[in-house]
């Protein structure tokens, strides 16, 4: 198992290894044969960021059967998703903003992310894995109210694309075996959610083999599963923790 992590210190950016609370820097890219280079950085003494920066950010709809099964909905033929926008995504420990021309509801959802390691187009899924760098924590956040505004439009990107709306990391851990995990979220140290990997329809291997189907994947795009029972709405100062044992903690607070 390996963890990775992007940071800023100092005002420059890097990443690298993540171990025992001590960075190991590394140069290069991080998806292109990164070298360990420089002396250890204490993780308590760093900014986090967004550990990449996807050029496309894929989310998950009706991807758990028990979810499925409480709202009444069919089991899809075929992975139904969305797309969130760059100017979205948002880093652990940043605050998630209520946009100042929205009133409604903000709901989270915890979900596990997978990150794609090299571009793919059209692949099976008995190939999938070795395109899969590896899996980080995400919290899909949507302004709930907007979704069915208009009857004919279902407006997914407009809900889920605001400011701060596509959060992630705030590592990247490969080398795992994905089927066993649970996602959990907390909020203000509450359970809300708690569900196994192995309920999704689409499993993560399946979903880079389908969607892989309709468009290349690139080095750090972002599959965000879908999310199963029990997300609500966040209020002003209410702290949301997505946690996924053996990947990571992403803890964030909601503003506005």
């Amino acid at each position: 198992m390996t963890t990775w992590i992007q940071y800023q210190l100092n005002g420059e950016k890097s990443f690298g290894q993540l171990s025992g609370g001590w960075i190991q820097p590394h140069t290069g890219t991080l998806f292109e044969n990164p070298q360990a280079a420089g002396q250890l950085v204490k993780l308590a003494e760093v900014e986090i960021l967004a550990p990449c920066q996807p050029q496309k950010f894929l989310g998950l709809w009706n991807n758990f059967y028990a979810r499925a099964t409480a709202e009444g909905w069919d089991i899809p033929p075929e992975p139904l998703y969305f797309s969130k926008v760059s100017s979205s995504y948002l880093a652990h420990g940043q605050s998630i903003v209520r946009p100042q021309n929205y009133q409604g509801s903000i709901f989270f959802e915890a979900e596990l992310g997978v990150v794609i390691a090299k571009s793919c187009y059209q692949i099976r899924e008995d190939q999938a894995e070795e395109y899969i760098f590896g899996y980080t924590c995400v919290n899909d956040v949507t302004a709930k109210e907007i979704l069915q505004r208009d009857p004919s439009f279902p407006q997914w990107t407009r809900a889920k694309g605001f400011n701060s709306f596509g959060v992630f990391g705030p590592q990247i851990v490969s080398g795992i075996r994905s089927h066993d995990l649970v996602i959990q979220a907390l909020l203000d140290g509450e359970v809300k959610q708690q569900y196994p990997v192995s309920d999704m329809i689409f499993k993560p291997e399946q979903l880079v083999a389908l969607l892989s189907q309709y468009m290349t994947l690139l080095p750090g795009d972002v599959i965000a599963c879908g999310t199963g029972l029990g997300a609500c709405a966040m209020e002003h100062g209410q702290t949301i923790e997505v946690n996924i044992d053996g990947v990571g903690r992403l803890i964030n607070t909601m503003q506005g």
